[in-house]
């Protein structure tokens, strides 16, 4: 965002992830009664260059995303675990109390889903 000047005036948070969906899918009450889906999606890390004769599997990342839209949440459970999507959404940092003091976590707050057809 910016004013007539072309100066910042804020920021925003923009998110797409695409990857194959994750194994687990869960539907949460929240104490307001509204529900939240919460699903992850597992993306490749880009690989490292290797020293000469390594054997280090590839890595990758499982992305944790929510959906507190009931359509949204809707359409995720209606996918299947490994199939290709594409997330839209704002990156979240979520806070709580641990045992040990206070804990926290980026997530992926889902405002789209869409299934994505890869290429062999």
């Amino acid at each position: 965002m910016s004013d007539e000047d072309g100066a910042p005036t804020g920021g925003f948070s923009e998110v797409v992830v695409v990857g194959r969906l994750g194994a687990k899918t869960d539907v949460r009450e929240l104490p307001s009664g509204d529900t939240v889906t919460v699903f992850t999606v597992v993306v490749d890390r880009p690989a490292r260059p290797r020293a000469e004769g390594s054997s280090r599997a590839p890595t990758v990342d499982a992305i944790a995303c929510q959906a507190f839209r009931t359509a949204v949440g809707r359409r995720v459970e209606s996918l299947a675990a490994g199939e290709w999507v594409r997330v839209e959404g704002s990156l979240r940092r979520r806070f709580w109390r641990a045992g040990s003091g206070l804990g926290s976590a980026m997530e992926v707050e889902a405002t789209r889903v869409a299934r994505v057809r890869v290429r062999p």
